[in-house]
């Protein structure tokens, strides 16, 4: 049987769309990928399907989407994030909605996640392999520029990995001599969950706020990154997609524009989309099973 790994977009709230999709796929046991992939709120779905926690996307998107303890302009003043960490990956993780980290840490499936070294630019791939000690890499991956502190982790400056690679193909499949991390094997073909549509094109300047702040003016590197983060994740999706027309990639995507933002506060756009990924998943489980067992 063929490796297969598991990629995740993120895209903040839009996120919902991909724990429906995984929670169909816990539902009918479909688990036998050789890897899971996540950036920025898809390493936290990733998280979440590793340790099989089923709804809990779903749960803590809709129970905390408009409470000030978790984002809010306050937060942004007071410690330089706009999601509170100490609400965010200690109150919900460790008491409210608690993560599962006995079934996380004793699973055979391996989970990656993306975040952008902040000095080179380019993308740091860190395995997450005992939690809650790697949570940093969790938060690191999806805290956004302009909004969010740097992160720490073994020595590097790291933020939302969706800056260096948005949708990490490349590096699980072993393309375009990308760097994947010591010991890991690549995958053979992946399935692939994004988080906007098909003929979604992201513009060019949509990092021009993080740019303006001159919080990097002292990061070239990161700079640049940032001024072609547009170009480059519209380059990354014809590549993408043209993989999956050869077989490689089998890609779920919502079908019509996602209006869901970021940060989005209103519950029902975002249960709506949480279902779209759960009805697109079941429409097609006999397809995914298939490609999975090839």
């Amino acid at each position: 049987m063929a490796k297969t790994a598991l990629i995740l977009e993120g895209g903040g709230y839009r996120g919902i769309y991909t724990g429906g999709v995984l929670d169909v796929l816990l539902e009918n046991g479909i688990d036998q990928f050789s890897s899971v992939w996540g950036v920025s709120a898809g390493a936290m779905n990733g998280g979440n399907y590793v340790a099989r926690q089923h709804g809990r996307t779903m749960r803590v998107m809709l129970a905390f989407r408009d409470d000030p303890r978790l984002m809010s302009i306050y937060s942004l003043v007071k410690n330089g994030n706009i999601t509170n960490p100490e609400f965010m990956y200690d109150e919900i993780q460790n008491r409210l909605d608690p993560f599962d980290n006995e079934t996380f840490n004793t699973s055979p499936l391996p989970l990656y996640v993306v975040a952008t070294d902040v000095v080179f630019g380019g993308p740091a791939y860190l395995r997450v392999a005992h939690m809650p000690e790697d949570l940093p890499k969790v938060q690191a991956s999806a805290s956004l520029p302009g909004i969010s502190q740097i992160v720490e982790v073994d020595g590097m400056r790291l933020l939302d990995g969706g800056t260096a690679d948005s949708v990490p193909f490349a590096v699980a499949l072993g393309l375009d001599d990308a760097k994947a991390p010591e010991g890991y094997e690549p995958a053979d073909q992946a399935v692939v969950v994004l988080t906007q549509d098909r003929a979604y094109k992201k513009p060019l300047d949509c990092e021009k706020l993080a740019i303006r702040s001159h919080r990097y003016d002292k990061f070239p590197y990161f700079l640049d990154a940032l001024k072609t983060r547009g170009q480059r994740y519209n380059d990354q999706r014809e590549q993408l997609f043209e993989l999956e027309k050869q077989g490689k990639l089998l890609v779920i995507a919502p079908e019509k524009p996602v209006t869901v933002s970021v940060a989005e506060k209103d519950g029902a756009p975002l249960l709506d989309l949480y279902f779209q990924g759960r009805n697109q998943t079941l429409a097609r489980l006999d397809e995914i099973r298939a490609f999975i067992s090839a």
